[in-house]
Order: C-alpha cells, then structure tokens, then sequence
C-alpha cells in the first residue's frame, strides 16, 4: 500500500469534546487583553489620563507613568499565569517577531521576585541582526529597537504548559529608520488625520479633531488534512502545489459557496473565534468560499493599526488551530491551480473622532457634497498611484493569483455602482437634470439626488469597489500583512485631500462655495475618468479597454515594486512623513531579494520532486507499457490472435506520449537547471529578478503541463503524490 493510499484510509475527523453549554462570547471577548478599561482600574486617575493625552495627541508620558502602567500591566499578567514577557513586532518578512524575556528580578543572591518597569515596557533591544534591512544597517550591527505602540493592547498568548505577555512594538534601527511595517502605518494614519481635518474644516465642520482610517480585512484560506500536506514537498516547502493534475470536479457546480459546513470544518472555526474572541478579535462571519476547501473569516470594522495587528493575530491562530484538528491551512494566494485562489480584501474608510464616516453619502445636501469630496480624493488618489497601489500587493504568491480564475488583473480600476456613476457623469457634464424638487437637490450645477447607505451594486471583479460607506480593496494577497497596503492608500489619499482643498480654494476666491466645490469636482471626474470601470474586469475586453485608456497591467511583481524608489514616490512619502528615500529604497531591495528567493526554493523543490517522485514512476510505467507493447507486437506478428484495427497503433501511440512526455520533463528540467545557474552568476538584483519572471517561471510551468499530463495517466498505485481530488474533497 503507497503513502498516499494510507493516508487517504486514514483520513478521519480529530474527536472533539463535545461542549454543550458553551459561554456567551460577552463573558469572555477580550479576557486576554490589557484593555483600557482593565488599565484605568489598575492605575491611578491622572496616570491613565497622561496615557489618554499620549494616544490622541502625543505627549509622550513620564518615567514615573510608564513604571505605574508597567506594574499594573506585569501584576495583569501574573494573575493571568504568565511567566515572561516580549515586545511583539512585525519585521520586513511580512510575520511577527518576538524574543521572551522573564519577569525573574534577583532580590538576593538566591531569592527572586517579579519585577517589570517602565523603561522594559517602552523600550526594548532584540538581537535583530538576520531580519532583513535593506542595507539600512551592516549584519554586525546588531542593534535593533522596539518601542510601545500605546495604540494596541498588550495581550496574552498561551499554550498548553505557560502564558507570555505580548507588547506590542515597532521596531527601528538605532538612527531611528522603520524596520518593520508597523511605524509605516502609523505615520501615514496621521498623515490622513492632518488632511482630513483641514478638508472638514473648510466645509465648515471644525468639531473633528483627529480622523483615522478604519480597516475590515476579509481573510480567505484553504484547508487539507495533514496527511495529505505532509506528503506533498511542494506544499510543505512552498505553500503551493508546483504540480497536480486538475480534478475532473472543481468549483464548476459552484456547490461549496456558501454552503453547508461540514463539521470538521465548523468545529475548526469554532476553535478560532474563541482563540480570536479571548484576543479581542471581532471576528464575525465565516463562510464557505468558492474553491473546494476554500474558506473564510471576516471581522468588524476597527482602526487600522489595530485591524493589521489583529489580522496578524488571526492568521497565527488560525494556523495553529488547524494542527490541533489534524488539518493544516494553507494561507498562500494560489495553493491550487485551476480554482479560485485566496485573497484579503481590505475593506477601507475614514471615520472621524465624532464617529462619524466620511465615506457615508448621507441624506443632506451639505454631507451629500462633503461625501462627493471625500469620494473624488479617493478616485484622484487611485488614479495618479495606482502603481504604488499595484506595489503595495506584489508578491511572488500573489503573482499567481492575479488575473486567474477570480481575481481582478493587474490592472488597477475603480468600481462605484449605478447610482455613483450617474452622479460623477453628472459632475463631468456640469449639466442640469430636472427631477421632482423632494428627490432631487439643486446645489447650482447639477442635480443631486439623495442618496442612501449602501445603495452600490458589489462588482467582486473590481480592484477597488465603492460598496457602502467604504471602498473594497480586492487585490490584497492572503498571506499578506495588510499595513503596507494600508499604509500607501492612507499616504495617497491624504495627499489628493490636500490637492482638493488647494484647489477648492482657488476656486472659491470667484464665487460661492458650493459652486466651486461642485466645479473642483467636475474637473477632477474628466481627470480621472479612465480609472473608473463599471463593467467585467475579468473579460478580455477589458485588458484591451485598459490599455487603450492607458492604464497599467504589470504582472510581474519585481516590475510592479519599481513604483517604490520612483522620484514620485520618494517625494510623495518623504512629504507626508511617511517613509525615507532609505526606508523606501530598503523595502524595495528586500522584496525583491525575498521575491527572488521564493522563485529559488520553488524551482529547486520542483526539481526534486520531479527528479525523485514523478521520473522513477514514470519510468516504471514506461517499462510496463513497452512490456505490454512488444508483446501485442508479438502477437499480431504471430497472427494466433485476432486483434481489432487500431488496437496496436494504439498501444504505441500511448508508449510514445508517456515518453514524450518523460523527454520533455528531462529536457525542460535541464533548462531550468541552467537558468538557475545563469540567474545565480548575475550580479545585479533587478537583472535576476527579471530572468526569474521572464525565462524560469514559464520553463516550470512547461515542466508541470508534462508531469500533469503524466499523472492523469499513469496507474493511480504508482502515483505516490496526494491528488486534487482528494486533497480537495475528501473531508
């Protein structure tokens, strides 16, 4: 009996202790975190109003502050069971880093007692030395800082034998430049609460103090048993399957969407909401997805550093949870060819500290034409940046599943429904429209109707959808952390509110307000017009629309990160305080090293496998075949048997294919092979990058149209590799 044999009779739903009278999740939702509510109880008045005035408006609080929080903050966590503490941050890799440290104090030479002050809360240094800078520092320069982000709770993580207090950081280096992803995003939150704040001001709404961006990140994931990926190299080593034949049934019935979950798969998600649940997490929908084995969570609404920190959070349980069901999720773009691959979609708005959204239409004239600006911002924004918006999601897993079976091209277009549209044409034109007077107000140069919330149709083909009070950000790649994406619409968006009001006002130096808004407004729609698309961004046609408008479709991702070291680029983020000429040159050098390193350890895995695991069976079967072949020969030569026409042509035509197929293989690998070898003798970065996309990648594929063809093929008692049809749909 073959592995896969085995695994695939072994196959059976981990047992679950039935729960019969679980709590309500209002019991215990946030029960490991330090939520505010838990510090104001534990520190006194005006240390916890310092740390309030340090949240809103950056006065950083004093020694004698930070050593009270931090003392309430340890005695938290002992009462919780931890041990130990660390100062969680996310480095340049795109994960979360940690290094523990205990709360043990010596007292005496043998006695030790808990002790945690302020200056370990604010400020820690991890021996950072092998996290990727960008050249911003030498590898023996291993100094490193994190520092308290008072923005996000400290919480708990715990296993089975001890509990950690997490911290959460940034990380820089020690002349102060962002190594992680974290002081991105937070620069650029307030870089759009500055712009924001002038734009309400000048439509005469000085109430706001502080605007932030706020973030839903639908999280997309597959599931499949864990015999099954531990006898697949390519999924262990790559995350993705670098071959397998299509199964005859995939997605097309279009019968696992939104479907009923099996109970292995529920009892799963169980687990993870209320692993989220005691984090704080929102988590609040969960769903079949459309691909076999394709799933997905989505949470509330939050701030955006929050919502990254807590996405971050998700897809660490999420793939710890799994494990203890005997299942492994696959967080990868494109897992599986063929079928739908797993996105994030960032759901994006802007909401001001009144609680009010600035991408609500409301039903009065004034927010009608507030909304009207905050909207055309956005479209501005998206037009003049959408190849930093196509930068912000290049991945080398996310290479694969733009443009495939369900998700947009790498062509960034804007999505606003039927309504939205007929008001932006409105504004192009400058044209009256006449209308009953309860359903349509005159603000002088066009006829705006009232309109309501979450009045768009949703376009699931479009990049960047206006659905309801928020725009739909499709693009973003599921493994993905989203504050990079977050980070560069924040900066752009932040930056056309500042264009809008500079011109509004010139505007309105000849004439009334409203009127100059409205005219702003027109010019910027004529302006933007090409990146608004309302029809099917999957088709062809549009591909060819798209190009003929003149917008981009970079499919390569080291093409698609040139956008960052722009001089655009550079003056954009240095103006708004978001990243350095350095930070930015930095980012774009490592993702494209981690770009080149992923397609390296693909190529190699491939070869492998196909050297170890498809050759030796295909030859086996190749003997088999010329076995049965010179035998038939045999027979007909010796004419004691009566054989149909077509039966021996036959014979040879499948011993001639299974090793054409075998050639190909060979001669394709040895190719790649030589690929490889020129790729690692060329110096330059961008030139490696570049051959990787344009000569390997299509020489692997290549190799897989072969392997595939054999497998489909080829006895299923030789074939060692878990199939699709199994990993997909046996439960």
């Amino acid at each position: 009996m073959s592995h896969r044999t085995a695994a695939t009779l072994s196959i059976k739903p981990v047992e679950v202790k039935k729960n019969s009278n679980p709590p309500r999740v209002s019991e215990y939702f946030g029960v490991n975190t330090f939520s505010e509510l838990t510090m104001k109880n534990m520190v006194s008045t005006p240390t916890f109003r310092a740390f309030k005035r340090w949240q809103e408006e950056g006065v950083v609080i004093g020694v004698e502050e930070a050593d009270e929080i931090a003392h309430a903050m340890k005695d938290w966590a002992l009462q919780k069971g931890a041990t130990s503490y660390t100062h969680w941050f996310q480095p340049m890799t795109g994960l979360t880093a940690e290094k523990h440290d205990s709360f043990i104090s010596f007292s005496s030479p043998s006695t030790v007692i808990e002790k945690f002050t302020g200056s370990k809360l604010i400020q820690g240094e991890p021996d950072a030395s092998s996290f990727p800078s960008g050249g911003i520092r030498a590898t023996f320069e291993a100094r490193g800082y994190t520092a308290w982000d008072p923005s996000s709770p400290a919480f708990i993580a715990e296993v089975e034998n001890g509990k950690t207090l997490c911290i959460p950081t940034i990380f820089i280096s020690y002349t102060g430049e962002a190594l992680d992803k974290k002081l991105p995003l937070l620069r650029s939150d307030q870089a759009i609460s500055r712009a924001a704040v002038a734009l309400l001001k000048l439509f005469g709404h000085t109430e706001a103090k502080n605007v932030y961006s706020t973030c839903g990140p639908e999280q997309e994931y597959f599931l499949i048993d864990e015999r099954y990926y531990r006898l697949r190299p390519d999924l262990v080593l790559a995350g993705r399957t670098l071959i397998g034949a299509s199964s005859p049934k995939g997605q097309q019935l279009e019968d696992q969407y939104f479907g009923s979950i099996k109970d292995r798969v529920l009892n799963y998600m169980f687990d993870v909401s209320k692993e989220a649940y005691k984090l704080g997490i929102p988590v609040t929908t969960r769903h079949n997805e459309v691909a076999p084995h394709q799933y997905e969570f989505a949470p509330v609404f939050e701030k955006s550093n929050l919502a990254a920190d807590h996405n971050q959070l998700l897809m660490d349980i999420m793939k710890k949870v799994a494990l203890r069901h005997g299942l492994v999720c696959l967080l990868h773009e494109k897992p599986f060819a063929g079928i739908n691959g797993s996105g994030k979609h960032v759901n994006w708005s802007l909401s001001d500290d009144k609680g009010n959204n600035l991408l609500n239409p409301g039903e009065t004239p004034e927010e009608n034409l507030l909304f009207l600006t905050v909207l055309a911002s956005v479209i501005y924004a998206v037009y003049t940046n959408a190849d930093l918006l196509r930068a912000a999601v290049a991945s080398a897993g996310n290479e694969h599943r733009l443009g495939a079976n369900e998700a947009p091209p790498a062509i960034v277009s804007i999505f606003l429904g039927e309504q939205l549209t007929k008001i932006v044409e409105m504004l192009e034109s400058g044209k009256l429209s006449k209308g009953k007077k309860q359903d349509l107000v005159d603000l002088g140069i066009g006829m705006l109707p009232k309109f309501f919330r979450d009045t768009t149709d949703r376009n699931r083909t479009s990049t960047f959808a206006f659905t309801g009070s928020k725009f739909e950000f499709r693009a973003v790649g599921s493994a993905m952390n989203i504050s990079t994406s977050l980070t560069v619409l924040n900066t752009i968006v932040a930056d056309a509110m500042l264009m809008m009001i500079d011109r509004i006002k010139s505007e309105a130096k000849k004439g009334a307000f409203d009127a100059a808004v409205l005219k702003v407004l027109g010019s910027i729609i004529k302006e933007t017009k090409p990146i608004l698309w309302e029809g099917n961004n999957y088709s062809e046609e549009w591909i060819r629309e798209a190009a003929k408008r003149g917008l981009p479709n970079v499919a390569s991702t080291a093409e698609a990160l040139k956008a960052l070291i722009t001089p655009k680029a550079v003056g954009l983020f240095q103006k708004h305080g978001v990243f350095s000429k350095v930070e930015l040159t930095a980012r774009y050098h490592i993702w494209l090293e981690t770009y080149e390193k992923i397609i390296n350890i693909e190529a190699k895995t491939l070869a492998d496998m196909v050297n170890t695991m498809v050759i030796p069976q295909a030859y086996e079967f190749q003997n088999e075949l010329a076995s049965g072949l010179l035998n038939m020969e045999k027979l007909c030569a010796g004419k004691s048997v009566k054989i149909c026409d077509g039966a021996l042509p036959d014979r040879r035509e499948a011993f001639e294919t299974l090793s054409a197929d075998i050639y190909y293989i060979r001669k394709n690998l040895k190719e790649m092979e030589a690929i490889l070898e020129k790729v690692h003798h060329t110096d330059e970065l961008e030139k490696k990058t570049a051959k990787l996309f344009s000569e390997l990648k299509p020489q692997m594929e290549h190799i897989r149209r072969h392997v595939d063809a054999i497998e489909s093929s080829i006895p299923d008692s030789l074939w060692s590799l878990p199939k699709y049809r199994e990993m997909l749909f046996i439960k």
